[in-house]
């Protein structure tokens, strides 16, 4: 099957297309928004790696973490401030932005304002998330929720696509494995791209350990490296990490970010095999093996 390309972005900015040959996309930043100063100083650290790598970015942070575990957790800066930092980093760094919502009422702000409407994945199923954010007409993260087999998530691509939007990014964020533990099947991305459209790994998510820490989520970072590697191996078409200066420290998601000073040593690794997985694929053509 051809896999669609979907670009991302606009005329005023970076173009980035996701998809077949094209090169790995990175899509990160910190997990939430915790002030424009910050953004802007992450925005421009990630700018300086990548285009020494020479690798197509989007910009991603949130508005509003409506799932986090405790009620005095952070849950962003809200929807007013959070876009007008967003359109600030998309209009400074010239490259395109993605954020999600959690309430359909908010879909149409967020979709005036970012390149790439992301579904969280606790809400892949819900039929009036995906359909506002169909409608904003913009394209479409959608993450694969960590309770969906990769099979099932072609139900929710149906759902968008009934709601005329056929540029989607489904993406694979590690699966339940009994109690506060989530493993990362790699069969999952060659069976969502059968649903024509690019796929995602999102590694620092598949590291985390769902409220392992009674009212917090702990994670195991130190696998990262290696997880990242066999992602790409698998035919990935985008690298999804949130990334932080100060981990410890950071607002949201502090046990799961990964300290940007690892983030070139990533995706150098990355970038390299996703060239050599394309090199072998052209050399001997795709995997028809025992096809049904």
């Amino acid at each position: 099957m051809r896999q669609k390309i979907i670009k991302i972005g606009s005329s005023k900015i970076k173009q980035v297309l996701i998809g077949n040959q094209k090169p790995l996309v990175f899509i990160g930043g910190p997990c939430a928004i915790e002030s424009k100063d910050h953004a802007f100083y992450m925005a421009k650290k990630i700018e300086k790696i990548c285009k020494s790598l020479k690798m197509p970015w989007i910009y991603k942070s949130c508005y509003d973490k409506d799932c986090r575990s405790s009620p005095s957790s952070f849950h962003g800066v809200g929807i007013d401030e959070g876009l007008k930092i967003l359109e600030g980093v998309r209009n400074e760094f010239g490259v395109p932005i993605v954020s999600d919502f959690s309430d359909p009422s908010d879909a149409d702000l967020t979709g005036k304002v970012c390149d790439l409407i992301q579904v969280p994945a606790y809400l892949c199923r819900q039929t009036s998330i995906l359909r506002a954010a169909s409608l904003t007409k913009k394209p479409i993260h959608l993450k694969k929720g960590q309770f969906m087999s990769p099979w099932n998530m072609k139900n929710s691509v149906r759902k968008i696509e009934e709601f005329k939007n056929h540029n989607i990014l489904l993406t694979d964020r590690g699966t339940f494995f009994g109690y506060n533990m989530l493993v990362n099947d790699m069969r999952n991305f060659s069976i969502m791209a059968e649903t024509g459209y690019p796929v995602c790994f999102d590694a620092t998510h598949s590291i985390q350990l769902p409220t392992s820490m009674g009212n917090i989520s702990g994670g195991q970072r130190e696998f990262i490296p290696s997880l990242v590697r066999a992602a790409v191996s698998c035919g990935i078409n985008a690298l999804f990490m949130e990334v932080h200066n100060d981990p410890k420290n950071a607002l949201s998601d502090a046990n799961t970010v990964l300290d940007i000073k690892y983030l070139k040593f990533i995706l150098s690794q990355a970038k390299d095999l996703h060239l050599k997985r394309l090199e072998i694929q052209k050399k001997y053509g795709e995997d028809n093996v025992h096809k049904q």
